[in-house]
């Protein structure tokens, strides 16, 4: 075996004197044989590298651990050992941390039950000193499908379904209950796509849409849709006293006569009001707990009118209505549905001759349409069988004070009175039906407030909400159907059942007993009141928290345990003003206004959102379509005026002032002349908006400044920079291509405009919308320099610099090439800039091409914003890269665990709504190979020799020429097994010794020819160097074994080396590492969040 020794000196940067160094120690041997021989996992292919290993295991075992003479960065016990093969990206490792770090991180990630604003501080939160959050466990069925269930289904249900029927027609109320359910549906599915757009944390539409349209529309939507729940708190409430005045207990009426029902329920409904608000108050928790015992309740209802109905096809129930003509009489009071009746051989007078003759003889004077017609029992309920629904398919709709009359029956006359029939109370229309009956399909958004106790709200929220959605419609459409087939029409008409002993219709259809539909019907809109009541409050809370509303602030304090105190207080006030009214038929369309203005901006939202394309809209629900959230949009505008014209204006000039006072708070308006100032004042507004304060990360987009380069005809060199610029952005935001010439601004204006038009003309050909800047100036680094600093106006400022590679940086004669190479990263890291570097730009794709199949590769090494997940997404929005697939790797080190770390990545692009396949690539430790030692060594003898040697170009030529060489040489010997390397090594006792003499005279020696340049072969390379070319050489081994037919490879670019003199090993660094791959991206972050979870 050779036997070497090695004496160690400075490098000729750290010490120029001739005076021997403190440092130096005596020549050091080893003996080949003493190693181990199973260390020698990769034998060296020449003796230098064979010393330089074996004294490496020597000394350490490791390049790493604690080996300052090797080295100047000392790294302690407690460091991470795998850093060997992150050693490019070590000097940044605490702002932008491994890979494995951050999966680390974000696996332990929950759903915070709060609002967004909670879960961006939460984040920067020490791990310490984090409450531990019980992870949430409810799924699609009991976490979003039985709370809208309970949500929609409600009081119209019950009350006024019936009535609905009855007046419209089957017809037209099968019509009004599909408009409804399409409207909400509709409005589900662009919910859908915003809930599942990231993380929604609790608080419903309201937080959906001001993070999606802004604070304005925002305030303005979110205080509808409060104003909405309070009413319908209210609505609930009127219709648990309805039920309980006329069905459950009509003596505990306090008032009675003319008019007393609605002093009646303003009485009992405050009374309810104040109970419910003190049970909301003291004890939230068994609200909770009574919603399934509320939800019980309507199901079984429902059940039990079904039963009913197919009970009644061949059982129906004995229901007779008296009829005094074709007009329906009131059954209160009335003992015989006749005019006389006999007993024992004599005729006695009815009641109802009491009611329309002036005495009881039988030559009284009586009311001309009693004697004139006949009075008749009619069966109420005939049956699904009867066909009775032939009678009840068209409307029948009323002025107030009209008698309800069945049209077949024969009548004479008009009565004088109407005090004995059953009349209707209010006018009737279409209209005015859409708007009662609109409240009863509200409640989708149920699921979306519970999204912080979902375990998976992505995939529960559009499956739960569009079940129950329809679920509902399914029953709302057959209950039209089924109750017009059931029940006569009167019957139907007869709001109150006043013609029916004061039952409840639906309850006197409904199988076993019309109790079950009575008690179920209270507690369920009791339920369903306090429910609103609950979430009122919070929804007031949260938009009192955001701070977007100043006079709202002192509604976002409450109890030490978050209770909001102040806004129950607020929301039991404005419920008071709806009980008041004392109507359910009045309070219905107003809080229908306000959900439809909810769900119209719901809608708006995810139009604007689609038709915009935001990076980050990536919603996982994929069956939306802009179309339809403008065609629910138009539903939800044409319902509002539909059911109230005046009632729909109130509410969008509230929604307006609103939005105006939530915008133009100490805001001035300045409006130019004519169509361009108007454009110029809402440039300037718009401008000065943005300079408020960094865009947050879901807004986030590359705004590019592209750097081109001209060549002595101003022509642009590498114009396939535009073309990938071009496909990046997809016409999208800020785009500003600038370009350097050297010179002075006096001597070459004229230069500068030719190449600007010339760069003008480019852009035009790419379709590259943007701005363009060519600069005058002495240097091109500092004409890049100043294109950094001064692009772009206020807010609209690029943030992203695009740049092509410094093609021939080797063999250039002049070194300024790639000196402004790295003196734009410096630049670009120091204005916090993220900087995209293509390499092989000739070979990118044009606009024309199309790829068909493949795949862009990621890389991600270290993460620095999540640049390296944007940046595939964007581009395949492009149609060239449209049909690419995304593909992830990612780097596992000895104490990662890569199963793990998969699962981890795999769910945190699921949260981005990221569609790529994952894949963990594992380094393990080994040894520094011997082909990194002579890459190495090449690097430093040529930067050494370009250091201390001026050469003249042919000289350059024959060194670079005979680098090249020995690289191939060293690619081919590389490729052998270990036993043909073993055999090659020839068994000589090799001296290689470099002392200070040695040095001294090298210095004299390299000018005198190849001699000197022989000599510096037995240099010994850097440590520092060794470790981060073994970087550069692992992952590129790895990068191109993987990605070798990928279309794009997307990588990270490291830093570059905080000690100047060594840049051109930097360079070397980023060749090797590249090297193979057909088209790469050497991406660098910008150092801030570019892509979030969040919505």
């Amino acid at each position: 075996m050779p036997h070497f020794t090695v004496t160690k000196v400075p490098d000729a940067e750290e010490s120029d004197t001739i005076e021997e160094p403190s440092w130096i120690k005596e020549p050091i041997s080893f003996d080949h044989s003493e190693t181990v021989g199973s260390d020698r996992s990769l034998t060296s292919i020449t003796g230098e590298n064979s010393l330089l290993l074996d004294e490496v295991r020597k000394r350490e075992n490791s390049v790493f651990l604690n080996n300052s003479h090797y080295h100047s960065v000392s790294y302690d016990d407690d460091d991470e050992y795998c850093d060997k093969n992150l050693a490019l990206f070590e000097e940044e490792m605490d702002t932008r941390p491994k890979v494995s770090s951050l999966l680390n991180r974000l696996a332990n990630y929950t759903n915070l039950p709060q609002g967004a604003k909670e879960h961006e501080e939460a984040e920067s939160i020490d791990e310490g000193k984090k409450k531990p959050i019980k992870s949430p466990r409810m799924g699609t069925f009991m976490g979003v499908y039985l709370p809208c269930l309970q949500n929609i289904f409600g009081v119209i249900l019950f009350l006024r379904l019936t009535w609905v029927v009855g007046t419209a027609g089957v017809l037209e109320a099968f019509c009004i209950v599909c408009i409804c359910c399409c409207c909400t549906m509709l409005t589900a599915i662009s919910m859908s796509a915003i809930a599942t757009n990231g993380v929604v944390p609790a608080g419903g539409s309201y937080f959906m849409i001001s993070r999606a349209l802004g604070p304005e529309f925002g305030g303005a939507v979110g205080l509808c849709f409060y104003l909405g729940t309070t009413f319908a708190a209210a609505m609930y409430i009127l219709g648990a006293i309805e039920i309980f005045l006329n069905y459950i207990s009509p003596p505990a009426a306090i008032f009675s006569g003319e008019g007393s029902m609605l002093n009646n329920m303003r009485v009992y409904g405050t009374c309810f009001l104040i109970l419910m608000a003190v049970v909301v108050f003291v004890g939230v928790k068994y609200v909770n707990k009574l919603a399934s015992l509320f939800l019980a309740c309507v199901i079984i209802s429902i059940l039990a009118i079904y039963a009913g109905i197919i009970k009644s096809a061949f059982a129906p129930p004995n229901f007779q209505i008296c009829m005094l003509g074709n007009h329906t009489l009131k059954s209160y009071g009335i003992d015989s549905c006749s005019k006389m009746r006999t007993f024992v051989n004599e005729t006695l007078r009815t009641a109802l001759w009491d009611f329309f003759c002036s005495s009881g003889e039988l030559n009284a004077t009586c009311d001309p349409y009693f004697h004139l017609n006949n009075v008749s029992y009619i069966q109420g309920i005939p049956g699904v069988a009867s066909g009775i629904i032939a009678d009840n398919l068209y409307s029948t709709y009323l002025s107030k004070g009209d008698p309800l009359e069945k049209a077949s029956l024969p009548s004479v006359g008009l009565p004088e009175s109407l005090s004995h029939f059953v009349t209707a109370d209010i006018a009737t229309s279409f209209t005015v039906l859409v708007g009662i009956f609109f409240p009863s399909v509200t409640g989708i958004m149920a699921g979306s407030n519970r999204s912080g106790d979902l375990k998976d709200a992505q995939k529960s929220i559009p499956i739960g909400t569009i079940l129950a959605i329809l679920t509902t419609s399914l029953v709302y459409m057959s209950a039209v159907i089924l109750f017009g087939a059931c029940v006569e029409g009167v019957v139907l008409r007869d709001k109150f059942g006043d013609a029916a002993n004061g039952n409840l219709v639906v309850g006197m259809l409904s199988w076993p007993s019309p109790w079950v539909i009575v008690i179920g019907s209270f507690f369920s809109t009791c339920g369903a009141g306090l429910q609103s009541l609950t979430g009122a409050p919070r929804l007031l809370q949260a938009i009192a928290k955001d701070n977007i509303i100043p006079f709202l602030r002192v509604f976002g304090h409450g109890k030490a345990n978050g209770e909001p105190t102040w806004a129950l207080l607020l929301t039991a006030g404005i419920a008071e003003l709806g009980i008041l009214i004392a109507s359910l038929d009045l309070v219905a369309p107003i809080l229908s206004m306000f959900f439809l203005m909810c769900y119209l901006f719901v809608n708006l939202a995810c139009a604007v959102q689609t038709l915009l394309r935001t990076p980050n809209w990536r919603p996982r629900f994929r069956y939306y379509h802009w179309a339809l959230s403008f065609l629910g949009m138009s539903i939800c505008l044409a319902l509002m005026f539909i059911s109230s014209w005046y009632y729909a204006i109130v509410a969008m000039v509230i929604a307006g002032m609103i939005y105006k006072y939530i915008e133009y708070q100490g805001a001035e308006k300045e409006w130019g002349d004519g169509i361009r100032g108007l454009s110029l004042s809402a440039a300037r507004f718009a401008l000065l908006r943005l300079e408020e304060g960094p865009p947050h990360t879901k807004n986030w987009r590359p705004q590019v400044l592209v750097l081109l380069k001209l060549d002595d005809d101003l022509h642009v060199k590498y114009a396939r920079l535009l073309t990938f610029a071009s496909q990046l952005k997809a016409g999208k935001g800020l785009t500003i291509v600038g370009s350097v010439i050297v010179g002075n601004f006096l001597d070459k204006y004229g230069e500068a405009l030719a190449a600007e038009q010339t760069v003008k003309h480019l852009m035009e050909k790419e379709k590259v919308k943007g701005f363009c800047q060519v600069v005058v100036a002495a240097k091109v680094r500092e004409g890049i320099s100043h294109l950094i600093q001064s692009c772009g106006l206020g807010g609209m400022k690029h943030n992203t610099v695009v740049m092509g590679w410094p093609y021939g940086w080797r063999q250039s004669e002049d070194p300024r090439a790639w000196k402004t190479f790295i003196g734009t990263v410096r630049v670009t890291t120091a204005a916090h800039l993220a900087l995209l570097v293509a390499k092989n730009i000739a070979f990118f794709p044009a606009n024309k091409e199309q790829f068909t199949e493949g795949t862009i590769d990621v890389w991600w090494i270290v993460h620095d914003g999540g640049m390296l997940m944007l940046l595939p997404f964007l581009l395949r929005q492009h149609k060239v890269w449209k049909k690419c697939k995304m593909r992830i790797f990612t780097v596992a080190q000895m104490e990662d665990n890569s199963i793990q770390m998969k699962k981890d990545l795999a769910t945190f692009l699921y949260h981005l709504r990221i569609e790529a396949d994952v894949e963990v690539v594992e380094m393990h430790d080994s040894d520094i190979s011997a082909y990194t030692y002579e890459r190495t060594l090449m690097m430093e003898q040529r930067c050494q020799m370009l250091r201390q040697m001026r050469l003249s170009k042919t000289e350059r030529q024959r060194e670079a020429q005979l680098v090249k060489d020995r690289n191939s040489m060293l690619r081919l010997a590389s490729i052998g097994s270990e036993e043909e390397d073993e055999t090659d090594a020839t068994p000589e006792k090799v001296h290689m010794t470099w002392t200070r003499e040695k040095y001294l005279a090298s210095k004299v020696s390299t000018v005198q020819g190849p001699h000197g340049f022989r000599e510096l072969l037995t240099i010994r390379p850097d440590q520092s160097n060794v470790r981060r070319m073994h970087t550069a050489v692992k992952l590129n081994e790895v990068i191109v074994n993987r990605s070798h037919d990928a279309r794009l490879v997307l990588l990270n670019m490291p830093g570059p080396p905080r000690n100047p003199e060594g840049d051109e090993n930097y360079m070397e660094f980023l060749e090797v590492l590249t090297e193979g791959l057909e088209r790469v991206l050497l991406v660098r972050g910008g150092g801030t969040e570019v892509i979030t979870i969040y919505s």
